[in-house]
């Protein structure tokens, strides 16, 4: 063994004790290393708490050729990742420790008990069984590195900075989304030092902000079943279908945040960007105005305001009605064809200009990261840093919801360590021969 290897006191260090770090630091020590995760919070697994609403969103029973769809820049570079560890894979060892999982709408699984506590509790259970040291409320200031490999940290820890030596490093610091659980960007400033690059940071998976006051009257409405499509420079670029919701801001739910990505972009590029929502994707323009026409004719005497009811959310009468200059309290036989087809257009295409987006605080992932390029793949070391190691949301790779990101995190995690444990074992031999 060399002097270094002698005198560190730890196989490996883990920075951050989130989905990612928790995996990597047991596995680690699974596999023989001597393992410390270190968090700067007091406590473990913060973010893990409020995903999928404080249900825990675990992974996703799909084929990795759908994981792929779904992860952004460029999902195929987390095959050797998926190889090592995947869906089935995490749904076992949380077996092993009595968390029941069950399989929901859209391939999401969930813990059986709705309980992102038992997750958490489940995987720190996992660690302490397998000996991991943990520290609470320290700081990692900086990675240590001589000669172009790692030998340590600098922390802070109760007002006084302490070094700790070790054989490896794996970042697992998460992005800077809810900032309040401890992913303030951190990783990213430390990998910088070690000579990395990294894309800048922006939400994604964030509610839009709209101009004028359109989306506040309707704050609190929430529509199943509507497509939601992006207009970028009055270009459509994006649709999806399903669930939305309206905020005294501009626009969240499901489909508003898969689509919020390139809006996001789109906007730090100062391009327009318009969201059109059609509220009757069912239905084509014709088919549609045929079903106005029949309603009408059926409910000649009754109010327009009433005939509404029976095509849209009470809350969108109001609205539609002020933007078409409609009396609704004239009756049905009076609305004219141009009135119509006006109303026919708008359930079609009821628009929203973006002008903004909401900020870290609410975004549930962070685009940007750590680049792949200076990743290796196939063990998620450094290029630049020996035994340098990364995991989870800190590396430039995001994914739409439904469980996709928290396994991101978990092989990422489980890959870095089996590859750093398979390293020093075969370093260790070739010392010893």
């Amino acid at each position: 063994m060399s002097k270094k290897e002698l005198t560190s006191t730890y196989d490996l260090i883990v920075v951050g004790a989130g989905p990612a770090g928790l995996i990597a630091a047991g596995r680690a020590a699974e596999l023989g290393l001597r393992v410390l995760l270190i968090e700067k919070m007091r406590s473990a697994g913060r973010k893990l708490l409020i995903t999928g609403k404080g249900r825990c969103n675990i992974s996703n029973d799909a084929h990795q050729s759908t994981y792929f769809k779904n992860i952004f820049p460029n999902g195929k570079y987390l095959k050797p990742a998926f190889g090592a560890f995947f869906n089935k894979e995490i749904v076992e060892l949380l077996n092993s420790e009595s968390v029941e999982t069950t399989v929901e709408r859209g391939g999401r699984i969930f813990p059986s008990s709705n309980s992102a506590l038992e997750v958490l509790n489940a995987l720190m259970n996992w660690l302490k069984k397998r000996q991991v040291n943990i520290i609470y409320s320290s700081k990692v200031e900086e990675i240590l590195a001589d000669q172009g490999a790692i030998t340590g940290v600098r922390i802070s820890r109760n007002g006084q900075d302490e070094t700790i030596l070790a054989s490896a490093v794996m970042l697992c610091t998460g992005g800077k989304s809810y900032p309040a659980t401890g992913s303030t960007g951190d990783g990213y400033l430390l990998a910088e030092r070690l000579g990395h690059s990294v894309e800048p940071a922006r939400p994604a998976l964030v509610p839009l902000v709209t101009s004028g006051n359109r989306a506040a009257e309707l704050q609190g409405l929430s529509l199943k079943n509507v497509n939601a499509s992006v207009w970028i420079d009055n270009k459509k670029v994006k649709e999806e279908f399903g669930e939305m919701l309206f905020a005294h801001y501009g626009l969240t739910g499901p489909i508003i945040l898969t689509l919020s990505r390139l809006v996001v972009d789109a906007l730090n590029q100062k391009r327009q960007v318009r969201m059109l929502i059609d509220l009757k994707p069912a239905l084509d323009e014709s088919k549609l105005d045929a079903r106005l026409i029949r309603d009408l004719d059926a409910n000649g005497k009754k109010q327009i305001e009433n005939i509404f009811k029976s095509w849209l959310p009470s809350k969108l009468i109001p609205v539609f009605l002020s933007e078409l200059k409609i009396d609704g309290k004239k009756q049905g036989h009076q609305m004219n064809s141009k009135e119509r087809r006006q109303v026919m257009l708008l359930m079609k295409n009821f628009p929203f200009e973006v002008i903004d987006y909401r900020g870290f605080n609410e975004a549930i992932i962070t685009a940007g990261g750590i680049r792949t390029s200076e990743i290796d793949g196939k063990t998620m070391q450094s290029k630049r840093i020996k035994n340098l190691y990364f995991a989870g949301e800190v590396i430039d790779l995001d994914a739409n919801t439904g469980g996709y990101n928290l396994q991101i995190a978990y092989s990422t995690a489980w890959l870095a360590a089996s590859s750093l444990a398979k390293y020093l074992s075969e370093t260790a031999k070739a010392q010893n021969n």
